[in-house]
This record gives C-alpha cells, sequence and structure tokens, in this order.
C-alpha cells in the first residue's frame, strides 16, 4: 500500500483518545452549543434566537468544516490550496439542483394539476425547464440536468464530482512533482477556470444567476423555516463533529507523522521510500470530498449560489482564516473561521453601527476587508501560530 493507516483495534481508540484530549474537549463544546442553540431556537425552543441567527450560525459550522479539511491539507501535509472552496461551491451546485428542480416540478404538477386533462410526463419536463432556464433565454432541459429529480444521485454526486476532480488534478499534479507556490497558482488557475466557465449561460447551471430558493425543501413547503434552519443547524453541526473526529483519526499516528513530514522535508520523506505523492493525493482528494459536504450544507441555508462563489478570492479568504486560528490545529481552523465568519456577519451585515468621526464616517461594510487583511499581517508577524496557539501559550504557563 502506498500509506498506512492506523488499525481500528481497541489499543488504537484508547491511545486515540489519551494522546488527542482536544477531540473531548470539541466534541463537548460542541454538543453544548448544539444543545443551547436548540433550547433558544424560534423552531424548538424560547424563541430567543432568531430564525436568520440559527441560519448564520449553521453556515458558520459549514466554514469551519471546510476550514478544518483546509488545515490538513495545508496546516498538516503542506500543499497550499487556493481551490478548495471550488470543491465547496460544486458539492452546493449538485444539491442545489435537485432542490430546484425538485421544488419546480412539484409547482408545475400543482399548476397543471388544475386542470381538467391531467398532464403527460413530457408536458411536466417542459415546463419544469422552461421554469429554470428561461431566465437564461432557454427551455430545455441541459443533459445534466437528467437525474436532477433523484436525491439518491445528487447526494452521490456531492461526493463524486468534487472527489474526482481532486483526484484527477491531484494526480496530475502530484506525479509531475509540482510543489510550492507553482501548485499554489495551479490550484487558483483551476479555481478561476471553473468559476469562468460557470459564468456562461451554455453551461446548464443558469450562468450568473446560479440556482436560487434553495432553502425551500421539496416535500417540506408547509414546514417553517425556523424548522428547516434547525434541521440544517443539526446536520452542520453533525458534519462538523464527525468532521473533526476524521480528521483527527487522519493526522494521528503514523499516517500523520508522515503527512507533517512531508510538508517539513518532502525530499527526505521520498528518500526514505515513502510514496509521496500517493500520501498527498489522499489528502487532497479527501479534503475535497468532506469540502463538497460542507457546501452541499451551507448553501441551502443560504438560499442561493452562483459562480461568484467559487471565485479565487474565498479560498483565498479561507487561507487566511485559517491562519489567522492557527494552521496544523484542527481547533485553531475551526477558531478563525468562526470568528472571522461571525465578525463579517456583524460588521458588514448592519449589527455593528458605522462610526462618525466628523471629517469621516467608518462605514464598517467598507472597512472590514481592510481589517480582515490587517489581521492577517498582525497574525504572521505577532502570533504565527494564530488564535489556536494561544491556548498552548496559557496551558504551558499554569503551574
Amino acid at each position: 500500500m502506498p500509506f498506512d493507516i492506523p488499525r481500528n483495534t481497541a489499543a488504537t481508540k484508547r491511545s486515540f483518545l489519551i494522546s488527542n484530549p482536544s477531540v473531548l474537549w470539541f466534541m463537548g463544546l460542541l454538543g453544548l452549543f448544539t444543545i443551547g442553540v436548540t433550547v433558544l431556537s424560534e423552531g424548538f425552543g424560547l424563541g430567543l434566537i432568531s430564525t436568520n441567527l440559527v441560519k448564520i450560525l449553521g453556515m458558520t459550522l459549514c466554514l469551519c468544516l471546510i476550514a478544518i479539511a483546509m488545515d490538513v491539507v495545508w496546516g498538516y501535509c503542506g500543499i497550499l490550496s487556493l481551490g478548495h472552496f471550488a470543491f465547496f461551491g460544486l458539492g452546493g451546485y449538485a444539491i442545489g439542483m435537485w432542490l430546484m428542480y425538485a421544488r419546480t416540478e412539484i409547482n408545475i404538477r400543482e399548476s397543471l394539476g388544475r386542470g381538467t386533462i391531467p398532464p403527460t410526463e413530457l408536458e411536466v419536463s417542459e415546463a419544469v425547464a422552461a421554469q429554470i432556464f428561461g431566465v437564461v433565454g432557454s427551455s430545455e432541459l441541459p443533459l445534466i440536468w437528467s437525474f436532477a429529480g433523484s436525491l439518491p444521485f445528487q447526494l452521490a454526486m456531492v461526493v463524486l464530482v468534487p472527489g474526482l476532480l481532486a483526484l484527477v488534478f491531484g494526480w496530475l499534479a502530484f506525479r509531475s512533482r509540482v510543489t510550492g507556490v507553482y501548485l499554489s497558482i495551479l490550484t487558483q488557475a483551476m479555481t478561476l477556470a471553473l468559476s469562468l466557465y460557470l459564468f456562461q449561460n451554455d453551461t446548464g447551471l443558469r450562468g450568473n444567476n446560479g440556482l436560487s430558493g434553495l432553502q425551500n425543501i421539496p416535500g417540506a413547503l408547509h414546514v417553517p423555516q425556523a424548522v428547516i434552519s434547525m434541521w440544517f443547524f443539526w446536520a452542520s453541526a453533525f458534519a462538523l463533529g464527525a468532521g473533526y473526529l476524521l480528521f483527527a483519526w487522519v493526522v494521528s499516528g503514523k499516517f500523520g507523522s508522515v503527512i507533517r513530514a512531508i510538508r517539513d522535508n518532502e525530499a527526505r520523506v521520498r528518500f526514505l521510500g515513502y510514496n509521496v505523492e500517493g500520501y498527498k493525493l489522499f489528502v487532497f482528494t479527501i479534503t475535497a470530498i468532506v469540502s463538497g459536504i460542507a457546501g452541499a450544507l451551507y448553501y441551502p441555508q443560504a438560499g442561493i449560489i452562483n459562480p461568484a462563489e467559487i471565485a479565487p478570492i474565498a479560498s483565498i479568504y479561507l487561507a487566511v482564516w485559517v491562519a489567522i486560528g492557527g494552521r496544523g490545529r484542527l481547533y485553531g481552523a475551526v477558531i478563525g473561521a468562526a470568528f472571522v465568519s461571525l465578525l463579517s456577519s456583524w460588521l458588514t451585515g448592519g449589527g455593528a453601527p458605522n462610526i462618525d468621526l466628523g471629517f469621516y464616517r467608518i462605514v464598517w461594510t467598507d472597512w472590514w476587508l481592510v481589517l480582515l487583511g490587517l489581521g492577517f499581517v498582525a497574525v504572521t508577524l505577532f502570533f504565527p501560530k494564530g488564535m489556536g496557539g494561544l491556548f498552548d501559550y496559557l496551558v504551558r504557563k499554569k503551574p
């Protein structure tokens, strides 16, 4: 085998939990957070947390999940990928196709069913195509939408499309031994090419219009958004917990030692006889799949997805989150993504009041990216281990 993963034995489980106490801490805090939001929510609790805030918190959990994936591929394996948000977006498109098609089909059947003569399947299909693609001047259903009405098929695409793209791209890049900044540029070029392609109307994904109305779940249109938002919040929390466990296990033991060695000195690891390309390809692919799953949970809560979500700048933001949180620490990636995401929502969503200095008015929506850039520079210069590294510092200071 090109690489070894620790065997699933009782001894391995014990040593894994003992050597990774942060996993138990994280799972406990995540559980308490989930219970707290549920109790305070409008859908199942006291109504102290609005539905909109629940959606923001659910989306933040999804961003924490992709941040963990980015931390594994960059912080542990040393691959600065500027394309993982593309996998995130592809997962969103895959589930968005089913959400949009199934909801439109239900509406069309209800509308045509009011007539005297029941509609044929062909009439329903043509009406659905005209409803979805009329905005881009088309009335035909593209080939890639042939199975859009099948939830199992689209769920499989959430995993397969990002996974296969990462597998093919990674195999071509790693076998050519492209490393460092050149690999980062390649991943960024892949993301840019995909984004520009999706902006075209003839791609079958509605071009710049993207997919909308994703917050409406087919078959549950009568269910209040307060309840649906909690469903997705629970699913996001579960996915984050499962992802944290998966990656904590992946980076522990011999496998984790090898990928950290690849990060620090790839040539020496190759000289010792390890299949470096196999390790890197596995990490790149598995993190892409998890990113796709995170996107599939994120965009139904956001309600819309368009090609701008896959632009290279999004992947750069992702790297900034991980750097601020502290790369090489899974909990650091969570801290960075949660902190930056929630702060961004507060500053740009009208939560933070603008400041009038008399001679100048500070509008946070204009200054947010400047603050983010300054924060990234400050962390890089003064806290190279990020916000997560502060926990290590505090632990060492304890008597």
